[in-house]
C-alpha cells in the first residue's frame, strides 16, 4: 500500500464548494438573459459578432497557452465570458474583425500575458474595449443600429437630427448650451433635447433604445446579476454602491446648465452601468477581496464613471472607471485587510 503524506499548510484551510469552471459556466449562463434581449432588439448581427467574439477569446487562448507549454484551459468558461463581455460591450454595427481584434487583445494582452486566470490586474473584457476605442474611435461611438421597435436616443424627433445614443445627445446638448457662439434658439433646443432623453428612462430600462448589445435591458442584465448573488458567486457590495453612487453623483452634477440637477433614472439606466456594476466590477480577479475594500471600489466606479460622462470627452465612463479602480485593487486590499485576532489594529496595517 502506498504510504499516505500528511500534509500540512498554513490557513486557512476552508475551501468553496463550488469549481472555478463551474463559476464562470454561471457567469455565462447569467449573461444569456442580456443576450437573448440584445437579439431580440438587433436581430442576427447580435449572435454572430459574439460567437465570432467568443471563438476568438477561447482560440487565443488555447493558443498562447500551446506556446507557453501549459494545459490549455480555453474551455473553462473565462475565455467565454470575455468574448461575450467585449461583443455585449461594443455597437452592433461595428465590423466583425474589430471583435476578433478585441478579444485578442483582450485575452492575450490583458490575461495570459500576466500568466493566465488568477494573475491578470484588469478586466480582460475591458483592455479590449479599451484598445478598440483608442483605435477606432469613430466605429466605437457612431456603429449604432436601431432597435427594434425603439429609437436610437429615446425620442424619434432627436433621431431624425442626429444618429445618437441618450448620453451622446447630453454630451452634445451641454456643449451647445455651454457654447458663447451658440445663439438662443440653440440653446432652447439643447435644453428640450435634454428634456426628451430624459423622459426616455423607461426605454432603457426595457432595451428598446440605442446602445450596446449588451446593454440593451437593464432589466435583463438585473436578472443575471441577481442570479450570481443569490447563488453567491457574486457580491451585493459593489454593485450596489456603484449604482446608488452613479444615481447621486449623477443628480448633483449630471445635469446640463440650466436644467440643474440631473435625472437619476436616466442616469443609471442609460449607458453600460448595470452590465458593469454586475459583471465587470464584481469579477472575482481584479475587484477587492475584503467586504470594506468593495465598498471602496464601488463608490471610486462611481465617483469616475460621473467624472467622465460630465467632465470627460467619451459619453460614458463606466469601462474606463472600472479600469482605473482595477489598478487600486491592491492598494484597498492592502489598506482594508481585517485585523487578525489577538493583533492590535496598527500592526495589522503595517
Amino acid at each position: 500500500m502506498a504510504e499516505k503524506k500528511l500534509i500540512v499548510s498554513s490557513s486557512p484551510h476552508l475551501k468553496g464548494g463550488a469549481s472555478t469552471t463551474a463559476i464562470m459556466w454561471n457567469v455565462v449562463l447569467a449573461l444569456l438573459p442580456a443576450w437573448v434581449v440584445g437579439i431580440y432588439y438587433y436581430g442576427p448581427r447580435a449572435v454572430w459578432l459574439t460567437l465570432i467574439s467568443i471563438v476568438a477569446a477561447a482560440a487565443t487562448e488555447a493558443v498562447i497557452q500551446l506556446i507557453r507549454k501549459v494545459p490549455v484551459t480555453a474551455l473553462d468558461g473565462s475565455a467565454v465570458i470575455t468574448g461575450m463581455l467585449l461583443a455585449f460591450n461594443v455597437p452592433p454595427g461595428v465590423p466583425w474583425w474589430m471583435v476578433v481584434i478585441g478579444s485578442a487583445i483582450g485575452v492575450g494582452i490583458g490575461k495570459q500575458v500576466f500568466g493566465g486566470l488568477g494573475h491578470n490586474p484588469l478586466n480582460p473584457a475591458l483592455v479590449g474595449r479599451a484598445f478598440l476605442m483608442a483605435s477606432w474611435p469613430v466605429h466605437m461611438t457612431t456603429q449604432w443600429i436601431l432597435p427594434r421597435g425603439g429609437s436610437l436616443s429615446g425620442a424619434v424627433g432627436i433621431d431624425a437630427i442626429t444618429s445618437a445614443t441618450p448620453l451622446s445627445v447630453l454630451k452634445l446638448s451641454r456643449t451647445a448650451i455651454l457654447d458663447p457662439s451658440s445663439t438662443p434658439e440653440i440653446v432652447e433646443k439643447a435644453r428640450a433635447s435634454v428634456e426628451a432623453i430624459y423622459s426616455a428612462w423607461p426605454q432603457a430600462m426595457i432595451g428598446n433604445i440605442g446602445g450596446c448589445i449588451g446593454e440593451a435591458s437593464a432589466i435583463a442584465i438585473l436578472i443575471g446579476g441577481l442570479y450570481l448573488i443569490i447563488r453567491g458567486f457574486s457580491d451585493w457590495r459593489t454593485p450596489l454602491t456603484y449604482i446608488a453612487g452613479v444615481a447621486l453623483l449623477g443628480w448633483i452634477f449630471g445635469g446640463a446648465e440650466g436644467l440643474f440637477t440631473g435625472n437619476v433614472m436616466f442616469q443609471i439606466f442609460t449607458g453600460g452601468l448595470f452590465l458593469g456594476a454586475f459583471f465587470m466590477a464584481t469579477d472575482m480577479v481584479t475587484t477587492p477581496i475584503t467586504k470594506k475594500g468593495r465598498w471602496i471600489f464601488g463608490l471610486g466606479c462611481a465617483v469616475l464613471t460621473v467624472f467622465i460622462r460630465r467632465w470627460g470627452g467619451y459619453p460614458e465612463g463606466v469601462s474606463y472607471s472600472i479600469l482605473i479602480m482595477n489598478i487600486f485593487t491592491p492598494i484597498i486590499d492592502r489598506h482594508t485587510r481585517p485585523r487578525v485576532f489577538g493583533q492590535s489594529s496598527k500592526k495589522a496595517g503595517q
